[in-house]
């Protein structure tokens, strides 16, 4: 197919509020030897293109300097050095940046088939949450099955990939929301039960919940003062996971406890990791996950789409926190429609 030379993308004009987000042209990437082309249907918003918007999260050395870390759409070029795909596939990525535009270049090992019977729209809230909860939970503190997971944030494109993982290894996701609607949404996701942090004490609910055991692993995206309360619920030997920090970079940890439980707390950003480590982190999802996204009954995640040009209003949403599931941008190559 002819490509044009020109797209429309979203670029950051300056460290700022969501009004920052510009609808821009820009020139249409050239994939490298390594890399596809994807035109792009849909793509995910997450936390770290907030950070990157307020001047907090650059991009890597050679990395778009545009948002968006997660798309879908389908394959119209490659380099020569690609294997596994081809013209025409309709895929799903992790990218290392400029997924907010109608294209973008992305190495081939980054790369996922679309799980059967999942949109594009559907598919583009998959690879920046699964492949960080893939690393980070998985990979990194060796989730295993019969193990109790507490779940920050639990109705979040985070927190329901971290429940949804549990789900398929045959752990026990405890999922922390703030209100009912969230906790219905945990639980149709496979969560075994939900502690609302507005009114209960999580660290009593988790003991009630594990018969005193305590948390074995604990997915943290809140950070600040939720440090401690985490460090308390958790059992001994148990791992926390820290994957952002919504509300609060620091905190007060009580080292004599951690040490006395044998604990180890680990973070990590899924963005600098090196092409062949987020390689090994698609293969672990194409190999154990994939599969299980197609299955009879899956539960997809609720999506909430907006157009590509109103990227600043998909962001306002997502920083008042009331909603579920993921958020969207769709360009015109999308085929779902944008909600009101």
């Amino acid at each position: 197919m002819n490509l044009p030379e020109h797209m429309t993308a979203v670029s950051i004009a300056e460290p700022g509020g969501p009004e920052v987000l510009t609808p821009c042209t820009s020139p249409v990437p050239q994939p490298g030897p390594a890399e596809v082309l994807i035109r792009v249907a849909a793509a995910g918003i997450n936390g770290p293109d907030l950070a990157q918007r307020r001047g907090l999260y650059a991009p890597p050395p050679g990395a778009s300097p545009l948002p968006g870390l997660e798309v879908a759409g389908d394959i119209v070029a490659m380099g020569e050095a690609v294997t596994g795909f081809a013209r025409g596939d309709e895929v799903m990525a992790l990218t290392n940046g400029g997924g907010y535009a109608e294209y973008v270049a992305v190495p081939f090992g980054q790369v996922l088939p679309l799980p059967d019977k999942w949109s594009l729209a559907e598919a583009a809230v998959l690879p920046e949450t699964w492949f960080t909860i893939t690393q980070t939970l998985v990979m990194r503190a060796g989730l295993e099955p019969g193990m109790h997971v507490l779940v920050h944030g639990g109705a979040g494109g985070i927190g329901g990939a971290a429940i949804q993982i549990c789900s398929i290894i045959g752990a026990h996701a405890i999922a922390v929301v703030s209100d009912t609607d969230k906790a219905s949404y945990c639980d149709r996701l496979g969560s075994i039960a939900t502690i609302d942090r507005t009114r209960e004490n999580i660290v009593d609910r988790v003991m009630a919940l594990t018969d005193g055991h305590g948390a074995d692993r604990v997915v943290d995206l809140i950070g600040g003062a939720l440090a401690a309360v985490n460090i308390a619920a958790s059992a001994r030997g148990g791992h926390i996971v820290q994957v952002s920090t919504l509300e609060g970079a620091t905190a007060n940890v009580p080292l004599r406890t951690m040490m006395a439980r044998d604990l180890t707390l680990s973070g990590s950003t899924l963005r600098p990791q090196t092409a062949a480590t987020k390689a090994a982190i698609a293969a672990h999802i194409r190999d154990n996950f994939l599969a299980s996204l197609s299955a009879p009954g899956w539960i997809k995640p609720e999506i909430t789409t907006f157009r590509l040009a109103e990227a600043a209003r998909a962001h306002a949403e997502m920083e008042s926190r009331r909603h579920r599931g993921k958020l969207i941008l769709l360009t015109p190559f999308g085929a779902a429609e944008p909600a009101s």
